[in-house]
């Protein structure tokens, strides 16, 4: 058990406590209860609110209770002062040994030190990317990309099963110009001047393989033909070759799915269908008419009987139609139907979508609660775009893409790791620049080298420590370590803490924010040996010092490898 678990498990017993011998209810909630550190560290190791927060519904003085609690905070060997601040907070100063402790307890985990069982085997789908099958990947899929799938690493981190699931969109419209961009394609191979590619359909350069692969299975057989004879066959192979593609751009990502969901295949199974009846039988959808837009006079609306979502039910601003006039779906229908699907396979949904789509959040939340009766977790996290730089300038887009810049170009030039590091350090509905001179950039102000560069440094350790003849040893004299270096246990110690309270926020960030802080701490440590040699991590004449500090900072190569595989980043051992 990690230290905060231990105690908030000391904690609860103290409560217990304190509701045996009637000093609280028995049925008071304790849930808002917490222990953290503490926002000044001045005050402290350890704080809770657990008085702030009964006192109230326990009819008693929050100071009095803190004075109940804190007496029996300090009867805990582990515990070396408890103070109680203002009306009510409970402020814990522990051992030296508890920490010492806490760093053998961190080695003894290895890379197991963060994971736990929190989530309890509860299946989360975790749907992302989904970008319409009609070209490569470009950086404006990035961000959500990545976002989602450390988000899929850290739920696995705390005990979930993970499904990741990208949704097809081979149902709408722009599979049909894809399948025409195709085709001129196919003229093109077979050796017709086509010219410039016409507007409105996809110019790239990625188009050129597909038609040369009909051009050499079907020879000119449709080359002149009605696009009722090749439209559905060419659309097939278009988007087969699109979705292979797009896998391939981003296994360089280091990314892979579960599941691709086919929108086509939904609505040829009759998904929606089922969904409106499901709807329909608890009154959930009926047929009514739509109040003219905002704007619009009664000469320019024609009011037309559709069927319509009640999502005014559920918090949204207006019911919702799920058919068009002309009977076909809507994609709000379609997309009911498709998270009525993923509801029935997974017991928490999480969707990342670019900010664009922020207008259609409280109509998918809205229905996602309604078809599963509020019973299902649903969040939707929104991706911010990347704005795309070269030393300060806007990036040139790509000739081979038609009008965007590639995902795989970007990570071909400056790295995956680089690439996945970056789109995480900002919370992902903020604004993001991505610069390709700064994200190489060997400066504190670059986090993807300040944490690489930390681990680099502790490798390097070894080394050191053998050309001095000093050999690492698994059991130091711990007592060596001051209060400067339990200070880095004491930022280790919060791991754990950190990566459950990523994963309940759905925030992969902060896993950024917590390596980036770890890594500075460290490089403060070991720089303040630059000017006091005595603070240096190798002490040539002193073997139990220098392997107690090899210890300590071995211990932070761990907790930095945990981290950068939840973000999927792999760590280095040398700054190249």
């Amino acid at each position: 058990m990690t230290l905060y678990a231990r105690f908030t498990a000391h904690l609860d017993q103290i409560l217990d406590a304190l509701t045996a011998d009637g000093t609280l209810p028995g049925d008071i909630n304790r849930r808002a209860v917490t222990v953290e550190p503490p926002r000044d560290a001045s005050h402290g190791d350890l704080a809770t609110n657990a008085a702030m927060v009964l006192a109230k519904p326990a009819g008693t003085n929050p100071r009095a209770l803190a004075e109940s609690i804190a007496k029996r905070l300090e009867a805990l060997p582990e515990v070396a002062s408890v103070s109680v601040a203002g009306p009510g907070f409970i402020n814990m100063t522990l051992t030296d040994g508890t920490w010492r402790d806490e760093l053998q307890a961190i080695h003894a985990a290895g890379d197991g030190y963060g994971r736990s069982d929190a989530g309890a085997g509860v299946t989360v789908n975790v749907e992302y990317v989904s970008a319409n099958p009609t070209g490569p990947m470009h950086m404006g899929h990035c961000r959500g990309a990545v976002v989602g799938d450390a988000l899929s690493s850290l739920l696995e981190h705390v005990g979930h099963k993970v499904v990741r699931e990208y949704y097809v969109n081979d149902a709408g419209g722009q599979v049909d110009v894809l399948a025409r961009s195709a085709h001129i394609r196919y003229r093109e191979a077979l050796g017709e001047d086509v010219g410039a590619i016409p507007e409105g359909l996809y110019p790239g350069d990625y188009l050129v393989p597909v038609g040369q692969a009909l051009a050499a299975e079907y020879g000119d057989r449709y080359a002149t033909a009605p696009d009722s004879e090749w439209l559905a066959l060419f659309r097939t192979r278009a988007v087969a070759a699109m979705l292979e593609l797009i896998k391939a751009d981003l296994a360089l990502l280091g990314i892979h799915h579960d599941v691709f969901a086919s929108e086509a295949e939904l609505q040829a199974a009759g998904k929606p269908e089922a969904a409106e009846a499901w709807l329909r039988e608890r009154d959930l959808v009926y047929d009514g008419v739509l109040e003219a837009p905002k704007g619009e006079t009664p000469e320019d609306w024609e009011p037309v009987e559709l069927p319509l979502f009640r999502s005014t039910r559920f918090g949204d601003d207006q019911d919702r139609p799920i058919k068009k006039s002309n009977g076909a779906w809507t994609y709000f229908g379609a997309d009911l139907a498709y998270h009525f699907q993923k509801a029935q396979g997974a017991d928490q949904l999480i969707d990342i979508w670019g900010a664009d789509h922020a207008g259609t959040v409280k109509r998918i939340v809205a229905a996602v609660q309604a078809l599963t009766e509020g019973k299902t977790r649903f969040d939707v996290k929104l991706v911010q775009m990347v704005r795309l730089l070269r030393a300060g300038e806007p990036v040139k887009m790509s000739k081979r893409s038609g009008n965007f810049v590639t995902l795989a170009d970007v990570v071909r030039e400056v790295g995956k790791d680089v690439v996945r590091f970056t789109m995480l350090t900002r919370k992902a509905d903020a604004q993001m620049d991505f610069d390709f001179a700064k994200v190489v950039e060997a400066s504190k102000d670059n986090p993807v080298f300040y944490v690489q560069y930390a681990h680099a440094r502790v490798h390097s350790l070894r080394r050191r420590a053998g050309e001095a003849g000093i050999e690492p040893t698994t059991t130091p004299d711990l007592s060596r370590l001051d209060t400067v270096e339990l200070a880095l246990v004491k930022r280790m110690a919060q791991f754990p803490r950190m990566v459950e309270g990523a994963a309940q926020a759905r925030e992969p960030h902060r896993i950024a924010f917590y390596l980036y802080d770890l890594a500075a701490e460290f490089h403060a440590a070991w720089n303040a040996g630059n000017d006091d040699p005595s603070r240096r991590y190798v002490i040539a004449g002193d073997a139990p010092l220098t392997q107690a500090r090899l210890y300590l900072a071995d211990a932070i190569g761990q907790i930095i490898r945990s981290g950068l595989a939840i973000m999927g980043v792999e760590a280095v051992e040398e700054m190249k």
